[in-house]
């Protein structure tokens, strides 16, 4: 029986936005209703995004339950709610109100959660701190408190504050945790700390990460528990030999600087080394890689309680390393070793939930890799002395991620591309490579949340023509429907009584013999025989996938249609989806093939009679602001008016990992270094040009701006630049910022495009 969700929350935030657009609605002229403002339009992505559905998700019960998080309007917190799957029943766990924090009398709340393997308590996080300031160095993760909570005696216990990344040990006895440069438990028990580690100095810390490889790699975690408990291994990250970064805060009477180590391509990166600490005697012992200059960007525990699993690569990504250390015996092997000469080797998903592309089951002596050794990303088994056992999945497309192993079953459930590039499926296959089942049918993009054994699933998904569903359904017969979250009536509701343009999908061979596809979305009340200005919309990054078969969800874009503008994107070369030839066919020349790509595009479409080619516009942030910059000095008789966002306008200024993975290194690759430089080609830019970049960026430095505002300078180019002071990477910082730069975007667009 299909049921839909009702929870009262979801309800009551979908009615009052969907009033909330009502009383600011105006009917055109067929009738249809249209956004009366800019921030009426921003305002209202809820109406095309729909239900998000449950939050917070941890499966539990062996798979049978999961908790999630639902806010509770009365008290403005969120509770824990349980869902049992084989009953169907939905019940309290906590609920804030009820406790207070230890030794105070102020009512409890918190931000996150997690459970304890055998699901007796739950570690609490909460008072997150996030952003930087001048007293501690940034990071990504930020710093919290932790609270403990045994369900059955519904006790909370203070466990610590201002500390990193705490997690529960495996047999939820203790609680690990960094602070203060060090790496520390706690016995719940007990309730004694103890400190493990004591050798952090100013920049070098124990089981802490800095900027670039928390950002680059993806990690905010730098150590992990043994299976048994009984060790943790760590990363000690040593930065006392980076070049040091200022940013400006000019918000007091005198300019202060949050300061810290940024490393930059060709120069020092962040020295790291793998420690083992026994938590029982508090023995320390080192991971002697013998590979000096490299880089450590994934450490597994093994299915062997005393064996680690750590993963070693060269500054350019170009060669990995996996080494089995044995803590008894303290010795290392080398179990697989990989190179590449074209193209750097992928342990992860930059643009994805695919964190990982190791996996070591805890009950095996064999581990599974993905990789794109072959041509397309594939899923490959091995043994423990390194031995190919069998090529698990193949094919002309991609594994995009593994989703679950169940090991009893043999069966890895995976997402991929078989279907098309521009969709996401649901399958599982053995271990062996046979019995290959789907279970998700309806075209579009699906993204799933699964339990660990990979019996239950959430399905959320759309297509151009769809919009986004949440279905929540069983492995065990063949996809089978058991509950909808949400079937998408509402939206499906807004659309017919207001206006909207969906995606429409397209593909063209470029004059280069390049196979390219993408979307375009047409102009409100449509006429074939009027003249329209069309707006590229890119990122464009190695590894990024800008266009899917999937629902249209931004107002913004909804509003520039409703103002008489075409808008576009395009999957150029290095996206992802497409195998490994289109995806590093960039590889040490970022943005010449991307410009050609999006230049081809324009081209392509400007021979419609209904677009202009003498009003094309361009606009990208971060990676995309990188674009749209160097695509307006490359191909400058393409576009009238470019729009750049926080851009890298020189690979030189940008972190290292991340620019060597894609790049080199710079005094290996110097041509191309420079011929991909905004500031080169600065005397080429004919198109209007507006430039957005916060002097906070912590990411993308302003630096990058300035030195490309300078060059057009001195080439006699009169760039419009727009500077947020107290802006994130993300150029804003408040609701009303966001709602000024994005006035500031379409206002330029209506003076010089139309």
């Amino acid at each position: 029986m299909m049921m839909v969700w009702k929870k009262p929350s979801y309800g009551f935030l979908l009615m009052s936005i969907f009033w909330f657009s009502v009383s600011f609605l105006q009917a055109d002229a067929q009738e249809n209703k249209t956004y009366q403002s800019l921030q009426h339009a921003l305002f209202s992505s809820g109406q095309l995004t729909g239900n998000p559905g449950p939050s917070n998700i941890r499966w539990i019960d062996n798979g049978n339950q999961y908790s999630y998080l639902e806010k509770n309007l009365q008290h403005f917190a969120p509770e824990i709610r349980i869902h049992d799957l084989t009953t169907q029943e939905d019940s309290l766990l906590f609920h804030p109100a009820e406790h207070i924090f230890p030794h105070t009398s102020m009512p409890f709340y918190f931000e996150d959660y997690q459970w304890s393997k055998d699901e007796t308590s739950i570690l609490f996080k909460t008072n997150t701190i996030s952003q930087p300031n001048t007293s501690w160095k940034y990071n990504i993760s930020g710093i919290a408190d932790y609270f403990h909570f045994d369900i059955s005696s519904k006790e909370i216990t203070y466990v610590v504050n201002r500390a990193f990344n705490a997690r529960l040990s495996p047999d939820g006895k203790k609680v690990g945790y960094h602070k203060n440069g060090e790496m520390f438990i706690y016995d719940i028990e007990t309730g004694i700390e103890k400190q493990l580690t004591n050798s952090s100095v100013e920049d070098l810390y124990n089981g802490r990460f800095g900027w670039v490889y928390e950002d680059a790699f993806k990690l905010t975690q730098a150590w992990e528990w043994s299976n048994d408990s009984r060790h943790i291994a760590y990363w000690q990250s040593d930065e006392r030999d980076v070049n040091q970064l200022s940013l400006p805060n000019y918000e007091g009477l005198y300019t202060e600087y949050n300061t810290f180590p940024y490393s930059k391509p060709g120069t020092n990166n962040p020295t790291v080394n793998i420690g083992i600490l026994d938590v029982k005697t508090g023995e320390n012992q080192w991971v002697d890689l013998e590979d000096e200059n490299g880089l450590i960007p994934r450490i597994y525990w093994t299915a062997n309680p005393s064996e680690l699993a750590v993963v070693w690569m060269n500054r350019e990504q170009t060669e990995m390393k996996l080494y089995f250390y044995d803590v008894i015996s303290q010795k290392k092997r080398l179990v697989l070793e990989e190179k590449s000469d074209d193209g750097w080797i992928d342990i992860l998903s930059f643009f994805s939930d695919a964190n990982n592309y190791l996996f070591f089951p805890s009950d095996r002596n064999e581990f599974f890799r993905m990789s794109d050794r072959n041509g397309f990303n594939h899923i490959y088994r091995y043994d423990y002395d390194g031995k190919l056992v069998n090529q698990v999945t193949e094919g002309d497309w991609e594994v995009t991620q593994i989703l679950s192993i169940n090991t009893e079953t043999e069966t890895i459930y995976y997402e991929s591309t078989e279907a098309s590039p521009l969709e996401r499926h649901l399958y599982s296959i053995s271990f062996d490579g046979t019995n290959k089942v789907q279970y998700s049918n309806s075209p579009g993009k699906h993204s799933f949340n699964m339990s660990p054994d990979g019996k239950y699933y959430f399905d959320r998904w759309s297509n151009t023509e769809t919009p986004h569903k949440i279905d929540l359904k069983t492995t065990l017969n063949g996809g089978k429907l058991i509950e909808t979250i949400d079937n998408g009536e509402a939206v499906e509701s807004y659309i017919e009584e207001y206006a909207y343009q969906p995606r429409e999908l397209f593909n063209f061979t470029t004059e280069q013999g390049v196979d390219l596809e993408g979307y375009l979305i047409r102009p409100h009340n449509f006429d074939p025989d009027k003249n329209y200005p069309l707006v590229l919309m890119i990122y464009g990054g190695p590894g990024h996938q800008g266009v899917f078969n999937e629902f249209e969800t931004s107002t913004w874009v909804q509003y520039l249609a409703q103002q008489g503008y075409v808008i576009a994107n395009i999957n150029n070369r290095g996206s992802s989806g497409y195998g490994r030839g289109f995806k590093k066919s960039v590889h040490k020349k970022l943005g010449l093939l991307e410009a050609e790509d999006y230049a081809a595009t324009a081209k392509h479409l400007s021979k419609r009679s209904w677009i202009d080619e003498n009003r094309i516009a361009i606009r990208g942030h971060s990676y995309g602001g990188f674009m749209a910059a160097l695509s307006a000095v490359l191909h400058p008789n393409v576009y009238k008016l470019s729009l750049v966002g926080a851009p890298v306008t020189d690979w030189r200024l940008y972190k290292s990992i991340y620019t060597e993975r894609h790049m080199g290194l710079p005094d290996e690759n110097e041509e191309n270094y420079d011929n991909i430089s905004i500031m080169k080609h600065a005397h080429e830019l004919k198109a209007k040009m507006l430039v957005a970049h916060s002097s906070l960026d912590q990411d993308v430095h302003i630096q990058n701006t300035m030195q490309m505002i300078t060059a057009f300078t001195e080439a006699g180019k009169d760039v419009d630049l727009r500077i947020f002071p107290k802006g994130s990477h993300a150029v804003t910082y408040n609701s009303q910022s966001h709602l000024l730069l994005y006035q500031i975007y379409t206002d330029y667009l209506e003076t010089h495009l139309k």
